[in-house]
């Protein structure tokens, strides 16, 4: 589910209170991972839409899902 677009700026904002690890340039797939998955959080940078620092692809947030929510809520104030 779509949850929110964000700019730059408002992604680090977010990265910086809920880490991110880099799973590479397609959708990170739980087929191998069943019996250990959790709620999780998927961020994306286009190739085209890389900020500097970053990599194109996908990183997993594996943070609590209503803290994440809560940050960003915390972005619209």
């Amino acid at each position: 589910m779509l949850r929110a677009v964000l700019s730059v700026n408002e992604c680090e904002s977010v990265v910086s209170q809920h880490p991110a690890t880099y799973v590479g340039d397609q959708f990170p797939k739980l087929a191998n991972e069943q019996a250990t998955a959790s709620d999780f959080a998927v961020l994306n940078f286009p190739v085209n839409e890389v900020p500097a620092g970053w990599r194109p692809g996908y990183y997993r947030l594996d943070s609590d899902l209503t803290k994440l929510n809560e940050s960003l809520l915390a972005l619209s104030r």
